[in-house]
């Protein structure tokens, strides 16, 4: 549904996006994770036909971004960070005005409204279509340019930081819509909140100084810090008769215990992807050993996004020196 080539936009000297490529299959929900200045709204734009790219290849839904611009934008909904609304028009108004521009039959176009209006959550209160977009919190006016997005159904969305000073409550409503429209439009979500992206998204491309860093699930990114298993576990018993124990049942390569009282703290890195969890639980039960705590432990997107950033960040500085 969305392909991109050897893709790079310089503004003078400076490499803003640096042949990156990338594929979205049709119905995913992908994110497009980076750093502030990393490429991302850049990539979007270029996708969405605002800028064009100084090389490389992007389509969408088989239409080129350049030789065929029309039709890409007539196939996706463009929500960006800072979304243009007309703070003298009403909701209703503006969205009627924006079917117009959207080529959408007149007789067809109150019912677009009407249907966008109550996806996104804009029928409640019954007034909210006759208030004036000027006095709409952040929230309801993130609202209305995704109601804009999808006025003209498009197969494709493309939404830069949507929850973008946005409240907790705002922020989890937001998800959830988000979350709905994936069985319905292939999207690409481009964000530097980690929760946002973990929770709605299926894959991950990561972005760095404008480059592809990774790309992956939120599994497979996380797991690549830690590697193939951790397991962690707390057991009172004897500090050596656990370590001979534990030797019995893995492969382990490295195993960290640290007492807590009369309880041991394990930590288990294994060679193998083996889930061993089950073979430390028979362990403390053969031997009458309490356990309290027993979890096979991946990395935190957390820990994966600061990896990537300081990667790129000695890079840069090793680019800098030479």
């Amino acid at each position: 549904m969305i392909d991109v080539k050897n893709l790079t936009k310089k503004y003078g000297s400076v490499t803003a996006v640096d042949g990156i490529s990338f594929h979205v299959d049709k119905g995913s929900v992908v994110g497009f994770l980076g750093p502030n200045g990393a490429g991302k709204t850049t990539t979007l734009k270029i996708l969405t036909c605002f800028h064009p790219a100084t090389s490389g290849q992007a389509s969408i839904a088989g239409h080129d971004v350049i030789s065929d611009s029309l039709n890409v934008r007539r196939n996706i909904g463009y929500m960006p960070e800072a979304a243009g609304l007309y703070p003298e028009m009403k909701v209703q108004e503006f969205l009627m005005f924006r079917a117009a521009l959207r080529e959408i039959p007149r007789r067809q176009r109150k019912v677009e409204v009407q249907r966008v209006a109550k996806l996104c959550g804009l029928s409640e209160p019954e007034n909210m279509m006759r208030r004036n977009l000027s006095v709409l919190s952040r929230g309801y006016r993130q609202r209305v340019a995704l109601a804009d997005a999808l006025l003209h159904a498009p197969p494709v969305l493309i939404l830069d930081e949507p929850t973008s000073g946005l409240d907790p409550t705002q922020i989890r409503s937001m998800r959830k819509l988000i979350l709905q429209l994936g069985g319905q439009h292939t999207i690409i979500l481009s964000s530097h909140i980690l929760a946002e992206v973990e929770q709605t998204c299926d894959n991950l491309i990561v972005i760095a100084g404008g480059k592809i860093a990774a790309a992956g699930t939120p599994s497979e990114l996380r797991k690549s810090i830690i590697g193939p298993s951790r397991i962690v576990a707390e057991i009172k018993a004897d500090r050596n008769a656990l370590l001979k124990g534990l030797a019995t049942i893995t492969k382990a390569k490295d195993v960290q215990i640290k007492s807590v009282g009369a309880w041991q703290h394990i930590t288990l890195h294994d060679k193998d992807s083996t889930d061993h969890r089950a073979d430390v639980a028979k362990l403390a039960h053969d031997n009458g050993w309490s356990l309290r705590e027993l979890r096979d432990e991946a990395g935190s997107l957390e820990d994966f996004f600061v990896h990537i950033t300081y990667e790129q960040n000695i890079e840069e500085a090793q680019r800098s020196v030479e």
